[in-house]
């Protein structure tokens, strides 16, 4: 009976016993650890994941601000949550449009114009101010009064109205919806036209960005038609009651359960989740028999190994994935469909040196080959060490020293002929 009574009111399968209100903070909850996960420990292997922890972030942040406001029971979480999140709303689109411009897009670079679209969030920011700065007492009297008695979003922002911001915001999410679909399009467009094919993982890149986008719309769409019922006159659809498709009940269910769903679907993509999703491109035409090859571990000979490798890792080595600063022999061994063993013999008994010296050995390579092309004019020292993939410029020196036998300043002077 109390299973069934849960369901009920969630709405999804939820274990027997289990209170409602537990279940609408574990959901943000578990979401933020998700962020955590994409940020932390998988950033590294893929940098999208940065942009992607930081949109599921926001997305579960807006989860808590909603139980704060509405289900904690607390005049102080009340005071917390009113007003002070509602610039999050507005970093969902930039967010997910940054992700997927840095996911399909060849320059992987962050430039100062990408920086506009965080503006209308800084100008909805600033637009608060006039009750954000209030003592918490004030706001905590006010935000419980609003909420729970008057309903009356009538506060004294600048420039706009609490009811152009949330309708604005819902707005905004739709707008950068498309956008994100947009460039995903304009970009296959033009590798297809540059490289005569799409790449590899399109189609599983593609079912992702479908996937969190469609999200993204409903959830949009249903506050949008929520905001509608709380500033027009109530009116019918087919004789429906506008009023009760988009309750308050209905729209915190669709929204909330709709980021929560969100949360678990990430891992019905293992390729996203754990940094796989590089979009690189073929450079020349693949038959689907090859595709589904590539894809497999590759079966190296016991005898003549180190040709193989050789054959592979030739190639491999024109993206510069050495300059990655966690770039490790797992993840190698992933990008090649390499057994670790096989790549450790390899460097072990082949090449008589670690992993982790023929590493540096391309980093200093690299970096010598930067200050040659004359990136030491524009770039200091600590850029350069970065760029190559040092983690510190006195690893760097050092690395640098090792091989070939002077410092890097002491190289730049001589390739000035200073």
């Amino acid at each position: 009976m109390v299973f069934m009574e849960i369901f009920g009111n969630w709405g999804i399968l939820v274990p027997c016993g289990l209170k409602l209100q537990f279940l609408e903070i574990l959901a943000p909850v578990f979401g933020l650890f998700t962020s955590f996960i994409l940020l932390y420990y998988l950033s590294s292997l893929n940098r999208s994941n940065i942009f992607l922890a930081l949109f599921f972030l926001c997305c579960n942040l807006i989860v808590l601000v909603y139980f704060g406001l509405h289900y904690s029971k607390s005049e102080f979480w009340e005071g917390i949550c009113f007003v002070h999140f509602l610039p999050l709303s507005f970093l969902l689109g930039p967010s997910l449009f940054y992700y997927v411009k840095h996911t399909v897009s060849e320059d992987k670079s962050f430039r100062i114009l990408d920086g506009l679209h965080l503006l209308p969030a800084v100008f909805v920011g600033i637009a608060c101010l006039p009750f954000t700065t209030l003592s918490l007492d004030v706001k905590t009297r006010m935000a419980h009064e609003i909420v729970n008695i008057t309903e009356d979003y009538n506060l004294p922002f600048r420039w706009v109205s609490f009811e152009q911001l949330l309708y604005g915001r819902s707005i905004h999410v739709l707008m950068y919806a498309g956008l994100s679909l947009g460039y995903f399009f304009w970009n296959k467009r033009q590798l297809v036209e540059k490289y005569g094919t799409t790449p590899t993982n399109h189609r599983v890149i593609q079912r992702w960005f479908f996937t969190l986008v469609a999200f993204q719309v409903i959830i949009a769409c249903t506050s949008l038609g929520h905001m509608i019922t709380l500033y027009t006159r109530p009116f019918s659809i087919f004789g429906l009651s506008f009023v009760e498709i988009f309750s308050e009940e209905h729209f915190f269910r669709i929204c909330g359960g709709g980021f929560f769903i969100q949360n678990f679907f990430l891992f019905l993509y293992p390729n996203i989740l754990y940094g796989n999703i590089s979009y690189t491109e073929d450079l020349a035409q693949m038959t689907t028999l090859k595709k589904l090859k590539s894809s497999l571990t590759k079966q190296v000979k016991a005898n003549g190994f180190e040709e193989d490798l050789e054959a592979l890792i030739h190639p491999y080595l024109a993206e510069n994935p050495f300059i990655k600063s966690n770039f490790t022999l797992s993840q190698m061994s992933f990008d090649l469909k390499v057994p670790e063993r096989f790549l450790s013999n390899y460097f072990n008994q082949e090449l008589n040196k670690t992993f982790g010296e023929w590493k540096n050995d391309l980093r200093i390579r690299y970096a010598c080959q930067m200050i040659e092309e004359g990136s030491a004019k524009k770039l200091t020292l600590e850029a350069i060490s970065t760029e190559a993939g040092f983690v510190s410029r006195s690893k760097f020196i050092d690395a640098f020293k090792a091989r070939m036998g002077l410092t890097p300043s002491a190289y730049i002077k001589k390739m000035q002929g200073t």
